[in-house]
């Protein structure tokens, strides 16, 4: 076979990925890419080998398929060796730009289970507030939080929240009890621009404007620590809030939850998952933060 004829590794890793899960939405999902790739993949694959994979919409294979797909399997079983190889040469680099409360919250916290999987690689942290224009443009990786709306990038939705108003233990003594979501009228309330107040106020039935007076931060983490601080209410998401809950710096001032607005999304640029260390941080990031 000359080495025109060689399909590309990201061809035969999403036709294995489509014959077992049977389902491009599946498929995509777990190999970060949009379903319309996972198709395109497999048409190119059937172009350039010029046989038929699968033989209907329910993705059962054609008798080529399944002896193809043995071919495949055993050949990416060989490849998947080889990061470990002592032949390999270095280290293989990674740089991920990450929101700062998610890295103290999320990221960090399970990072090594990450580092003692893959010693071979070396991860580079970069910080970044995308949302505010505070951009890592060398990143291989990037966590941004925000609306979704990535046309320069590729991108899969991390991980969700919702958001409830937290306080120190002091303040709540000092101010409370609070008992309706209508207590907090004429508190000191702080103020982001990654998480608006108005979501809140709208789920819990209130009608008040945006505060546009109050400290303000440009960090959850730092909203936090001036919630703890007794600064005032902040209206943060609970899972990155959970290291405050959790040491009691912070506690809940009822249990009016609201979804946020925005959500944590890992996004790369076109090419950048044909890299193995960089498919492999994805997909391990993905289910560490489930």
């Amino acid at each position: 076979m000359s080495a025109s004829r060689i399909p590309p590794i990201q061809c035969l890793l999403t036709f294995e990925a489509l014959a077992r899960l049977r389902s491009v939405t599946l498929a995509a999902e777990e190999l970060f890419v949009t379903p319309s790739a996972v198709s395109h993949r497999v048409r190119q694959l059937e172009q350039i080998i010029g046989t038929k994979l699968f033989g209907r919409a329910d993705f059962s294979l054609t008798t080529e398929g399944s002896e193809y797909l043995a071919h495949v399997r055993e050949g990416l079983a060989i490849l998947q060796k080889f990061p470990s190889a002592s032949a390999a040469p270095g280290k293989r680099k990674l740089r991920l730009a990450v929101t700062p409360t998610f890295s103290r919250s999320i990221l960090i916290p399970r990072l090594r289970q990450f580092t003692d999987a893959y010693p071979e690689i070396d991860l580079t942290l970069q910080v970044s507030i995308p949302l505010l224009d505070v951009v890592a443009e060398d990143a291989d990786l990037m966590v941004r939080f925000g609306p979704g709306r990535y046309a320069d990038m590729e991108h899969v939705c991390l991980m969700k929240d919702e958001v409830t108003p937290l306080a120190s233990p002091a303040f709540v003594r000092e101010h409370g009890p609070f008992d309706t979501p209508h207590d907090l009228q004429n508190l000191p309330l702080l103020r982001s621009p990654l998480e608006p107040w108005r979501t809140w106020f709208a789920a819990n039935g209130l009608d008040w404007p945006e505060p546009v007076e109050g400290s303000q931060f440009n960090d959850i983490g730092l909203m936090c620590d001036g919630a703890a601080a007794g600064m005032g209410v902040g209206l943060i998401r609970l899972k990155l809030g959970a290291p405050w809950l959790e040491s009691g710096a912070l506690v809940r001032l009822h249990d009016n939850n609201a979804p946020s607005p925005h959500a944590h999304y890992l996004c790369w640029r076109t090419g950048a998952m044909d890299r193995w260390e960089v498919t492999a941080f994805a997909d391990w990031l993905k289910k560490a933060v489930l």
